[in-house]
């Protein structure tokens, strides 16, 4: 009799319903999170790496923290900027709450943005500002092709733009653009412009140009500013923004850590290696753990996947059609190195001679060296910095992981980089301390191979009614973290509502409001 009562209770128990996360990044954090919130469903994050953040993680080097790319914490939608501070409050100095940075931990600082051009062993601003600097450091007989360039392109633009190299030129001018886009921008994707999609440039710049850049100086003119970023500025040309005491990862460390508190579950070091389906509706996923290759299945009622779209098609099973494979397999994917590097003093001086410059970043458009970017830890965050006498650098690579330069040895790569600072005049190589070696695959989805098919793959998961496409290599697209927590959010609440299409999910990051430069 007491095993019939037992039997009938365990029919009449609610059932658990599980969401299976791919990825414990920002979008796969948001969506485990947002479920927890909002709903029943117990998630469930697998990630392949021991730690969480992907991109946006905090790379700790005794002592020294590393932000991977860069990430300020900016968005223009208030319900992501208010999502961030319930999970790090901005620091306070007066008031009824005090939060010092210098006495607590979880905290967010509110920071000045500077970033700039390095091109022709010059400093140029970052927007490109029209003053008598940028005059004197272009030479008049390059500002006056700059200027008469750019009014071609404004009374001539080019017509349905085919390519980035055609984006550029119509928002920029030919002569600005080959003078500050074309190295960079081909730096990071190793491809010309002229070979590239147009719409990177529509996920990344479309609301920056240069008229933009001069009604903003214009702006600031008349003395418009705020306690808080101005969300209806332009994304690149914003003078300050949030960012956690100890870098992006803080605030992905802190989620993972509420998510565990609320009973949500978080697998590291296991990489999901097949997607079980039947018909068009995901069952399981079979996940291998990378330290001793055992594997698991794990079977869920949704999936979210911010695995690569090449690797998810690849693990389907049974395979998917031959047509959406051959667009899978030709997805690209650029690879990216940060070189840490600690040093005692820079060469480059700020502008009073003295003291470390006001950088967050700066763009190295130069064509002899092989760094795309240099960060200014520093300038981030004085707590990413073990001693705050010392200057520590993150030298940016843009690469495949057949090239060359993926594949050097730490010592190598470290010699490298210090000897292509000393070259450009950035640092005097005896100043280099102590350094490390980041690499990140699959960084940068890339706007070239296959990509013009990509519809063919959207098309046919679209269909999968179970399963979220969501962040940046989720979806194959050049998302911000925000973008890719808006994904994570938007996934959510389709649940919640009933909804079945995917419209709205692929619509983040797709309208004018949201767009970040480079």
């Amino acid at each position: 009799m007491q095993t019939l009562i037992l039997f009938l209770s365990t029919l009449l128990k609610p059932m658990t319903l599980r969401a299976i996360i791919i990825g414990g990044g920002p979008a796969g954090l948001t969506a485990a999170y947002e479920l927890l919130q909002k709903t029943d469903i117990t998630p469930i994050v697998i990630e392949k790496s021991d730690d969480v953040g992907g991109i946006s993680k905090t790379v700790n080097y005794k002592g020294n923290r590393l932000d991977i790319g860069g990430h300020r914490f900016f968005s223009k939608s208030e319900r992501v900027m208010d999502w961030w501070l319930r999970i790090l409050p901005l620091e306070s100095h007066s008031g009824p709450e005090i939060r010092d940075p210098e006495k607590i931990d979880k905290v967010m600082l509110l920071r000045n943005r500077r970033s700039r051009i390095y091109c022709f062993r010059r400093f140029f601003d970052y927007p490109v500002s029209l003053n008598a600097k940028t005059i004197a450091n272009l030479g008049l007989a390059r500002t006056a092709r700059i200027g008469m360039s750019y009014l071609k392109s404004a009374l001539f633009p080019i017509r349905g733009e085919k390519n980035l190299e055609e984006f550029f030129i119509n928002r920029f001018g030919k002569e600005l653009y080959l003078t500050f886009f074309k190295s960079y921008t081909e730096k990071v994707w190793g491809m010309p412009c002229n070979k590239i999609s147009a719409e990177w440039g529509a996920q990344r710049v479309k609301g920056l140009s240069v008229w933009k850049t001069i009604t903003h100086i214009l702006r600031r003119m008349g003395g418009r500013g705020g306690r808080l970023p101005d969300k209806g500025t332009e994304t690149s040309l914003i003078e300050q923004f949030l960012y956690p005491k100890y870098g992006p990862g803080q605030m992905w460390e802190e989620v993972a850590s509420r998510i565990r508190a609320r009973g949500g579950e978080i697998i590291t070091n296991h990489e999901v290696v097949k997607i079980h389906t039947d018909g068009f509706r995901v069952k399981a996923v079979t996940a291998q753990n990378n330290k001793d290759g055992a594997t698991r299945r794990l079977e869920g009622d949704y999936f979210f996947s911010t695995m690569p779209v090449k690797d998810l098609i690849g693990g389907m099973e049974p395979p998917v059609p031959e047509a959406v494979a051959e667009v899978a397999g030709g997805l690209i994917y650029r690879d990216f190195m940060t070189v840490g590097l600690l040093l005692n003093r820079l060469k480059i001086k700020a502008g009073t001679g003295q003291g470390l410059i006001r950088d967050n970043w700066i763009y190295i458009q130069e064509p002899d060296v092989d760094v795309g970017r240099l960060q200014f830890f520093n300038n981030w965050s004085p707590y990413m910095v073990a001693d705050r006498s010392k200057v520590w650098l993150g030298l940016e690579y843009f690469c495949y992981d057949s090239d060359a330069i993926w594949k050097k040895s730490d010592g190598e790569m470290i010699r490298h980089a210090i000897m292509e600072l000393d070259r450009i005049g950035i640092i005097d190589k005896k100043d280099a301390l102590d350094a490390t070696v980041i690499h990140m695959p699959k960084t940068y989805p890339a706007y070239f191979g296959t990509y013009n098919r990509f519809h063919e793959i959207r098309g046919h998961l679209d269909r999968f009614e179970n399963l979220f496409l969501i962040g940046r290599n989720g979806m194959h697209r050049y998302n911000n973290q925000d973008h890719s927590m808006l994904s994570a959010m938007t996934a959510v609440e389709n649940i919640i509502t009933g909804r079945k299409d995917k419209e709205n999910i692929w619509n983040v990051n797709a309208e004018q409001e949201y767009h970040e430069s480079r």
